[in-house]
């Protein structure tokens, strides 16, 4: 019983990091949805979590804004209201990944000392911190290549770096979280099954990495139309940069994701008669639902991108739902898995 207590401790502890770093990309997306990305152009890692205290601060911070391209040659009409706006959504999203670490490491220090934890998770769990601190280093980085006279936004390979990362970051966590959530009993052996799904999110990882180049190229206005782009089913520009002609992106894009509603069929209904736990059965279905409402959520995204409004919510929720279908499959990967690693006493 007393091991059981711990578990349940540390498993709501990763429980509640995954929601966080959840959250975290979500304001990600609404800060980029927002243009609120370089409203910031200082990293201050412990100053920087409180705003501008006064008038005179912030007309401080609203002149630097104006040192660079994005304000001199996009934002140019903004008064210090709209000033405000967009700084919030980039404070916000900051000031949430310093809470996310107040959240990991004061619990991994308490419950390093009561000896919550085997000798062999000590390190991964410190990886995992560095993991998350190595993001933020990631997301200045991000956000200084755009801080300068030349470049309006952020490089989108700069941006899908960040993304992947923080969905890596994400993965890692949800893992750990699993081995203490599903008991081993739960878990199936279906190797044919297991090499499908690892090779579907595999191509999920490719189909993320496009998602962040078409946020970056802001490739969805260039053919806000569907199912062609802008009348024709190949775009003439095709070919010309398979990773950063927003055209082709969103061909590739949308080309990926045809591609994963059917394998993820065709995983469903190759392994629908294969014996399974009453828990694997119950979650099964949930990877392919997920895939089949991202797809109708990315052509809405896609249609409506030329509505700012519409835009940042259905982009808000197609990015939830990516991050939903990311960890479902990676929850079934822990379900065909053999070995569970104990991770508390």
């Amino acid at each position: 019983m007393e091991g059981a207590a711990k578990s349940r401790a540390v498993a709501w502890w990763l429980v509640t990091g995954v929601i966080m770093i959840m959250v975290q990309v979500l304001l990600g997306g609404i800060t980029r949805l927002t243009g609120s990305g370089l409203s910031i152009t200082e990293w201050k890692p412990i100053l920087g979590a409180l705003p501008p205290m006064n008038e005179a601060d912030w007309q401080l911070a609203f002149e630097k804004y104006k040192e660079i391209g994005q304000y001199k040659q996009l934002n140019f009409y903004f008064t210090l209201q709209d000033f405000k706006f967009i700084y919030f959504w980039e404070w916000f999203h900051r000031v949430w990944a310093r809470l996310i670490g107040i959240v990991f490491i004061i619990p991994f220090i308490y419950f390093l000392i009561k000896g919550k934890f085997r000798r062999n998770m000590v390190v991964p769990l410190i990886i995992l911190f560095l993991l998350g601190g190595l993001q933020g280093a990631i997301g200045w980085i991000m956000v200084k290549s755009g801080l300068n006279e030349e470049n309006l936004y952020v490089s989108h390979f700069r941006l899908a770096i960040h993304f992947m990362t923080a969905l890596g970051l994400l993965a890692y966590t949800v893992w750990f979280a699993l081995k203490l959530v599903i008991p081993d009993a739960a878990k199936v052996k279906q190797p044919s099954q297991q090499k499908w799904a690892l090779g579907i999110l595999v191509l999920l990882f490719v189909q993320l990495v496009y998602g962040a180049f078409m946020a970056g190229l802001k490739a969805a206005v260039t053919a806000p139309t569907w199912p062609t782009i802008n009348g024709l089913w190949v775009p003439e520009s095709f070919g010309n940069s398979y990773f950063s002609d927003a055209l082709t992106v969103q061909f590739i894009h949308r080309g990926l994701a045809y591609l994963l509603v059917g394998v993820t069929i065709f995983w469903y209904v190759k392994g629908y008669k294969e014996k399974g736990t009453g828990l694997f059965a119950r979650f099964r279905p949930w990877p392919l639902a997920l895939t089949l409402a991202q797809v109708v959520l990315g052509i809405l995204t896609v249609v409506y991108s030329t509505d700012p409004k519409a835009l940042l919510w259905l982009g808000v929720m197609h990015q939830f739902t990516a991050m939903l279908l990311l960890t479902s499959w990676v929850a079934l990967l822990y379900f065909y898995s053999r070995k569970n690693l104990v991770l508390v006493n």
